[in-house]
């Protein structure tokens, strides 16, 4: 009886060691891109939900709502599906901004083609989506929207890099220029690109991570004098807050129907369908 009873105090104290030694490996940070990147997988996605607000001396306005998710494949990206809608009254909306947010407006993306609906879209007879083959990626409230994309490796690689780290959040600021370089996302939120002053132009950004390192708070501020944002005008700025569930879960988009569809061809999207304005 003793030499079982010491047998099982040895193991015990072994067990204990063993536990003591693997703790600190257990605890120490995960990369948090290497954790995105093992989300990859076909079929597979995350969700998001934001929120932009217009900061303005005479007071803070929240007017744009967008939902949508990212479809993944073995290497990233391959697909998103994004819904947006306008959350106050056309009075409270800079004048400039009114017509791209007339209606509630939704932008499917597969690959590098984009079908857009809703919105200032306005397709032919019967036709309820205008489909472009290098389109925006998120239609015209993408303007309005998160533009920094952390479903993407190299961006989220950027913001771990240069921003100040507390805990799972981290702090700093990038140049719209250089998230352009690095960027898919940015270089697709429309149909022209930066230029001038605009590439020098600084975004703001406050990232909060989860236990599991994946990204489930991003805020960002810039300027509203920006070639994106010009709209909103030179004294104000544009908050996104962008909130992430469901990494790694199932997330299929489809195109919409093919009768449904008038192709846009080549050319730009004007008035009509759109447009730069």
């Amino acid at each position: 009886m003793k030499r079982a009873i010491a047998c099982v105090a040895v193991a015990a104290a072994a067990g204990a060691t063993t536990f003591v030694a693997v703790t600190p490996a257990q605890a120490a940070p995960a990369d948090p891109v290497a954790a995105l990147k093992s989300r990859f997988a076909a079929g597979k996605g995350v969700k998001f939900t934001d929120v932009t607000t217009l900061l303005a001396f005479e007071g803070n306005t929240s007017f744009l709502k967008r939902t949508g998710s990212f479809q993944f494949g073995k290497a990233g990206i391959v697909a998103s599906d994004t819904s947006a809608r306008r959350t106050v009254a056309e009075a409270d909306m800079p004048i400039n901004m009114i017509w791209r947010l007339t209606k509630p407006e939704r932008t499917i993306r597969i690959g590098t083609t984009s079908y857009y609906s809703g919105g200032p879209w306005a397709p032919s007879k019967g036709k309820t989506w205008i489909k472009h083959p290098n389109g925006m990626n998120a239609g015209f409230t993408g303007w309005y929207g998160q533009l920094v994309n952390v479903a993407e490796p190299a961006t989220l690689k950027a913001l771990i890099a240069k921003g100040k780290r507390t805990g799972l959040t981290y702090s700093g600021a990038i140049s719209f220029g250089a998230l352009e370089k690095i960027s898919p996302w940015m270089r697709n939120v429309s149909l022209s690109r930066l230029s001038g002053n605009d590439k020098t132009a600084v975004l703001r950004f406050t990232l909060t991570l989860g236990a599991d390192r994946l990204p489930r708070r991003l805020v960002t501020v810039y300027p509203g004098s920006t070639h994106v944002s010009a709209a909103v005008g030179e004294d104000r700025r544009l908050s996104v807050e962008t909130r992430y569930t469901g990494w790694g879960s199932r997330v299929t988009v489809k195109a919409p129907p093919a009768g449904k569809v008038e192709n846009m061809g080549n050319r730009e999207p004007t008035v009509r369908g759109g447009g730069r304005g």
